[in-house]
């Protein structure tokens, strides 16, 4: 299992009620997390999933994603 970070664009509690279905799909239930009191809205995923799928799978709800590297 390996932790992936992202940065996001998800902002507040209706964002993350869109991308729920989505993450929750590719990543599994309760393997994510959206800071959104940090400055770059960071996604942390813990999973076996590759970091295009997670991309993947943001965008279709609707929203940006960049990979961190930190």
């Amino acid at each position: 299992m390996q932790t992936l970070k992202f940065k996001t664009n998800i902002k507040c509690s209706g964002c993350l009620a869109k991308v729920s279905p989505y993450l929750d799909k590719s990543a599994g239930e309760g393997k994510w997390q959206v800071d959104i009191n940090d400055a770059d809205k960071t996604l942390t995923v813990q999973t076996d999933t590759s970091s295009n799928k997670i991309v993947e799978s943001v965008e279709a709800a609707g929203f940006k994603i960049e990979k961190q590297y930190r």
